[in-house]
């Protein structure tokens, strides 16, 4: 496979009042995209203005990182919701980030949904449905970061009818079943950053990544995640 380059991204933004979370002043300068947290599972309107003049005086792009109304489980609790409820809180979500972009002259990227509902639009067709329409009604050129693989997945199908461009991205710093299903840590741990680093140039050199049986598994992806928020993200990144 082989790669000369290819897009970074990073979940950030994610700080709420008096709560910090994540390193984004050391990750950042590291990546070429940022998921920024939109006040639903993290972040805060002065918080998601800082974070765009970190991420712009850096020269990485920006994208929404829409979640769950989940402050207190941060946005990785499992909720009930309609895809009415879905289509509403990307609308409301990506138009605050959009807003905030407007006042310092920048563009929106792109939109990853962030933590459980990442998973529910993965595998909920009608939620999928919903959330595309939502990226397509509010972008004005859409396109979403989604977890590789692609395939049977429900958001990505969306996307397609929709018109929205999908990005599928690889997680070095996360953990694959043998089934490609991604490991979500409730709560992050320090990794090892030589397995990250032996992770990423797996996949970077023969496009496979380890499960945790130690199977290879082959993945097609066009951007990494670097999570922000792990004890030792900045020397992972």
């Amino acid at each position: 496979m082989g790669r000369t380059s290819i897009d970074i991204n990073t979940d950030c933004g994610e700080s709420f009042g008096n709560w910090t979370l994540g390193n984004d002043a050391m990750v950042i300068p590291e990546v070429s995209s940022v998921n920024l947290a939109c006040g639903f599972h993290g972040g805060d309107p002065l918080t998601m203005l800082n974070t765009i003049d970190i991420a712009t005086e850096n020269g990485a792009r920006v994208g929404a990182h829409p979640g769950l109304p989940d402050l207190l489980g941060f946005g990785r609790r499992m909720m009930d919701i309609t895809p009415d409820d879905a289509y509403a809180y990307i609308v409301y979500q990506v138009g605050a980030l959009q807003a905030a972009l407007r006042t310092r002259g920048v563009s929106l990227q792109h939109v990853k949904p962030h933590g459980c509902l990442m998973s529910m639009v993965g595998r909920d067709a009608p939620l999928a449905d919903a959330v595309a329409c939502a990226i397509a009604d509010t972008t004005d050129d859409p396109c979403v970061y989604f977890t590789a693989p692609l395939d049977g997945a429900a958001l990505p199908k969306a996307a397609q009818r929709h018109g929205v461009r999908v990005v599928a991205e690889v997680y070095p710093d996360l953990a694959y079943d043998d089934d490609a299903n991604v490991v979500v840590e409730r709560t992050k741990v320090a990794k090892a950053p030589a397995d990250c680093a032996a992770q990423l140039r797996r996949f970077l050199d023969d496009g496979r990544v380890q499960t945790l049986s130690g199977a290879l598994l082959p993945l097609e992806a066009e951007s990494i995640c670097v999570h922000g928020d792990g004890p030792n993200a900045a020397g992972i990144s």
